[in-house]
């Protein structure tokens, strides 16, 4: 089974790494009913709620390039991919000379660490946005938070603490390598952030985790996740995001959605339609 598929975007050579899958369930989207998501999921022939673990690597002006490193070992033997897929692109960890981190969630950074909190890429620069770095930063924060939100934490303090010296911020409009510019996108997180990657006259645009379930909030993006930490902030960038994107035609990829993950997206009557993207 490969694990990756590749694109040109102008003179980068762009490739998804699907990192595993798993499928949610309908309790993780509160306010939604249950009857919803049975008629979403009906229209788009699935019997599940499925999601995809993606991380991106970047060939482009010299440089390698990886946009998060998917969740390693902590969602069971169906993810943790990510060391299969940057060997079918012909890539050794040590090659890979920057880090982007659209946010600290564990489904985006752990493959940034070993078990035992090693830097799994040495000679890379990990970007991340200060915000997100200082909200999980404070312990203070997820006291009396859903279960499991403080481990997260703990994971999101061990990837800073092995990058530390490494460490660079990502902000709007900066580059975190040659094209490659920073886009906020809040709500998800505090620091929650995307990418446009611009080439050749040719863009690519990381939505990070604006959708989690393909089938549900993009034909309906009202649908909210409870991983948000700010649901109503998210689901405004969501919209508007979406919006953007149908309007200008542009291709996009994020966290999420599902191979090939190369996308456009068409406003349809209620909502929008996802169809597969090529330049």
């Amino acid at each position: 089974m490969r694990r990756t598929i590749t694109q040109t975007i102008g003179d980068a050579k762009v490739s998804i790494i699907t990192d595993g899958a798993v499928t949610f369930t309908p309790d993780l989207f509160p306010g939604t009913a249950p009857e919803t998501i049975t008629d979403l999921l009906t229209q788009a022939g699935a019997a599940e709620i499925e999601t995809n673990f993606n991380a991106v690597l970047i060939r482009h002006s010299g440089r390698v390039i990886l946009a998060d490193a998917g969740p390693r070992d902590l969602f069971g033997p169906s993810c943790g991919f990510l060391s299969e897929g940057l060997t079918e692109l012909g890539v050794a960890p040590d090659q890979v000379d920057t880090l982007v981190a659209t946010h600290l969630h564990p489904d985006h950074v752990a493959g940034m660490i070993t078990p035992e909190g090693d830097a799994v890429f040495a000679n890379a620069t990990l970007f991340v946005t200060d915000a997100d770095r200082a909200f999980w930063s404070e312990d203070t924060n997820f006291q009396g938070a859903l279960s499991g939100v403080a481990d997260w934490a703990k994971l999101a303090q061990s990837v800073l603490a092995a990058y530390g010296d490494r460490l660079q911020t990502l902000s709007e409009g900066k580059e975190a390598a040659p094209g490659l510019w920073g886009m906020g996108l809040p709500g998800h997180t505090p620091g929650h952030f995307g990418w446009r990657l611009d080439s050749g006259g040719q863009s690519l645009v990381h939505v990070g985790d604006i959708v989690h379930a393909p089938a549900l909030q993009v034909p309906n993006p009202d649908i909210g996740i409870n991983f948000d930490i700010d649901m109503d902030q998210a689901r405004e960038t969501r919209k508007r995001l979406l919006d953007q994107l149908a309007s200008e035609g542009a291709l996009f990829t994020g966290g999420h959605f599902l191979h090939p993950a190369f996308n456009k997206v068409t406003r349809a009557a209620t909502g929008y339609s996802l169809e597969p993207g090529r330049i």
